[in-house]
């Protein structure tokens, strides 16, 4: 090529200044190709890399497509459309896969191989004869110093041929290195353009092969397919930004109402209490025993599911059960000075929790949530519906006494005429209603003939310590003593007599008041509705465990925490008893005492109570201690009668033996002894002796 400067190989053996001079332009411009083109080098390389990965990443794309029908999402990984939409695109990228396998041999054949060869074959050889060259020269340099040191005047053959032979080499070394390295200097000239031209040739042909191999596989069928799915995608898009514009809606109107439930006891005037839940989820405070003294409260998500109570931590995939609540029992509870706690009682007693809500909201919620299920008003078709009725029911049920007197008395007249017309004035009827509805006794008697006009109602216990109740007759000594349910004492007298039968129930008082009458059924149904419909109206859901104990003489009930007896119940005294007629867990009976000074006088107190068990097993324990009573009475009157037929006989044969001493003694001062049937006759006395004359 014309215009290429080049070393004159001709002037290699002269090796004058100016060809040094102009060999190292020459080795300064294989420098600055030597660094060119390894940056070229490392270009291409990242276009040869990238297009292999490229290949493999399409490749791997159309694999992955063609597993989506494989794939089990839990949301929406069954939608067909989708799937065959993708098994589309994986056929089409599949191809696009091979054609960029087939560029990628294209590119390293074409564009890699030769700028290769040219890095690590040319340019390396010109830097070997750059070395070679160099260590030649300064071999002949050394050669001729040595040469030129020879001396004069003592002439020494050996050595004069030895340094003439080595000139001699280095410098025919020194002359065919030079012309070999200016060889190659001027071919590199030629080279780097061979170099840089032939990739990019080589590039550019496997970029049309490759775009060709795409335009014959985009066909209309497919470019058709395409413009569908972009509308798909592009009413996809307009759908979510529906959405999104939705969610933050409902965001910020979430925000404004959700403000106060923020704080963690909101104000009940704004956010009624839901009375009339079948179910229940949120976080509670679950107290755990850590040891005898000591304890630790976990908060868990707690929520209902039937009749069972469930809880869940955080994490957790499902919940796990904590315990059934089909008729169990709930009141609140005093808990390590922590508010709002209340202690659940499972319908057997033998397993018990004690929760702790957030806020006074949840807090009755959840109690009044479990109330409902125990009641199992959960298996009905309207739940809250019944529940909205019962609880409805509740509120009727208690008004204030004065209210309930004007109503029975604008109800007299017909309710009086009635009976005077069918039945006399003192006829009554059993009770077959439940607690809560209207029974036909008592639609006909008056409510003043059950319950005291204006009668508080008692919530809570107490103690004989501080105040006497209707009807409790303390002994001397015992309202603070220790009282140990199983009959253990130290009077041996009293322990034969206590320990006929004893039997100990768990029970819970949910209030007492006194009553009029004391002779049906009906007066502890009536007051079992008016207590519990007070509870639900005033909310107080606190009742007072206790273990009740029922001996031979009186039921006691004694504190569990410190075996005192809070109040004793002569048996004698209980007149009435009867159990709800459909939760057996609730019992109650009508003490009778005498009150104030006057001996006459008598008041009625009807106690309720809620047992972990039937209250019949306490009704059948307190009629078995009832029968024995009466076998211990009988016993004693036939003990006190023998006592005093032998008193009486006794008493007659002295007073027959004193005067029949001084008419039959005989001369000799003996007694006559009287017959057997004189004897009978005297034991028999009067109607005895009547009752043999009319027989005979």
């Amino acid at each position: 090529m014309p215009g290429i400067d080049k070393l004159p190989i001709e002037e290699t053996l002269e090796d004058s200044p100016q060809t040094r001079s102009l060999l190292g332009v020459f080795e300064e411009d294989a420098a600055a190709i030597s660094s060119y083109i390894h940056q070229l080098y490392q270009a291409m390389r990242r276009i040869y890399d990238a297009q292999n990965e490229l290949s493999a990443a399409t490749h791997l794309t159309s694999k992955l497509l063609k597993e989506y029908e494989k794939q089990r999402f839990p949301l929406g990984g069954d939608d067909e459309v989708m799937s065959s939409t993708l098994q589309q695109f994986a056929k089409v990228i599949d191809e696009l896969s091979s054609c960029h396998a087939v560029l990628s041999t294209q590119l390293a054949d074409a564009m890699m191989f030769p700028i290769t060869q040219f890095k690590e074959r040319d340019l390396k050889e010109i830097l070997t004869l750059k070395e070679v060259f160099q260590i030649a020269s300064n071999d002949h340099d050394t050669a001729i110093n040595r040469y030129s040191r020879l001396s004069k005047r003592r002439e020494n053959e050996k050595v004069k041929y030895e340094v003439t032979e080595d000139v001699y080499t280095s410098k025919k070394k020194q002359h065919q290195t030079m012309m070999h390295y200016f060889c190659a200097l001027n071919t590199l000239q030629y080279k780097k353009k061979i170099a840089m031209l032939e990739p990019l040739l080589g590039y550019m042909q496997a970029q049309i092969s490759f775009f060709k191999m795409g335009s014959e596989n985009l066909t209309e069928q497919l470019e058709e397919f395409l413009t569908n799915i972009g509308t798909s995608v592009q009413n996809v898009r307009r759908e979510m930004d529906s959405e999104v514009e939705t969610m933050q809606q409902t965001i910020e109107d979430l925000e404004v109402a959700s403000d106060p439930l923020y704080l963690p006891d909101p104000d009940t005037t704004k956010f009624p209490v839901h009375r009339n839940l079948t179910r229940k989820a949120g976080y509670l405070n679950a107290r755990n025993k850590t040891g005898l003294v000591s304890s630790s409260w976990d908060r868990q998500f707690y929520f209902t599911q039937g009749g069972n109570l469930m809880s869940q931590a955080r994490g957790d995939v499902a919940g796990g059960l904590v315990m059934d609540i089909d008729n169990c029992s709930v009141m609140a509870v005093d808990c390590e000075d922590r508010r709002y706690c209340f202690q659940i009682t499972s319908f057997d007693g033998k397993k018990s929790s004690i929760l702790q809500a957030e806020s006074k909201k949840d807090y009755e919620e959840w109690i009044c949530t479990i109330n409902n299920i125990s009641k199992q008003i959960y298996l009905s078709e309207n739940p809250e519906e019944i529940a909205a009725r019962v609880n409805q029911s509740a509120l009727e049920a208690v008004t204030p006494s004065p209210s309930f007197q004007q109503r029975h008395e604008s109800m007299r007249p017909t309710m009086y005429s009635t009976e005077q017309q069918s039945r006399p004035p003192t006829a009554r009827t059993n009770s077959s209603g439940s607690l809560g509805s209207e029974s036909a006794a008592l639609s006909a008697l008056s409510l003043d003939s059950l319950v005291a006009p204006d009668t508080p109602i008692q919530f809570d216990i107490i103690s004989p310590v501080s105040e006497d109740q209707p009807g409790q007759a303390k002994a001397s000594g015992q309202s603070g003593r220790r009282t140990n349910p199983f009959g253990d004492s130290g009077d041996k007298k009293s322990e034969t007599e206590d320990s006929i039968l004893h039997q100990l129930f768990i029970v819970r008082f949910l209030g007492s008041m006194e009553v009029k009458s004391d002779e049906s059924p009906d007066v502890v149904y009536e007051t079992m509705r008016q207590i519990l419909a007070a509870r639900a109206i005033h909310n107080i859901f606190r009742m007072t465990e206790s273990h009740l104990l029922v001996s031979c003489d009186c039921l006691k009930l004694i504190d569990p925490q410190t075996q005192v007896t809070r109040l004793r119940f002569p048996l004698p005294s209980i007149v009435l008893y009867a159990t709800h007629q459909e939760n057996k867990r609730l019992f109650g009976f009508v003490l009778r005492s005498s009150g104030g000074r006057a001996e006459s006088h008598t008041t009625s107190v009807c106690y309720i109570f809620e047992s972990n068990n039937e209250g019949e097993k306490d009704h059948r324990a307190s009629e078995k201690q009832k029968e024995i009573d009466k076998v211990k009475e009988k016993q004693q009157k036939e003990l006190s009668k023998q006592k005093q037929i032998e008193k009486d006989l006794e008493e007659q044969s002295r007073l027959i033996a004193a005067s029949s001493r001084p008419i039959q003694s005989s001369g000799e001062g003996q007694f006559v002894v009287l017959s057997s049937s004189q004897s009978e006759d005297s034991d028999l006395g009067e109607d005895g002796k009547k009752k043999r004359e009319s027989e005979a």
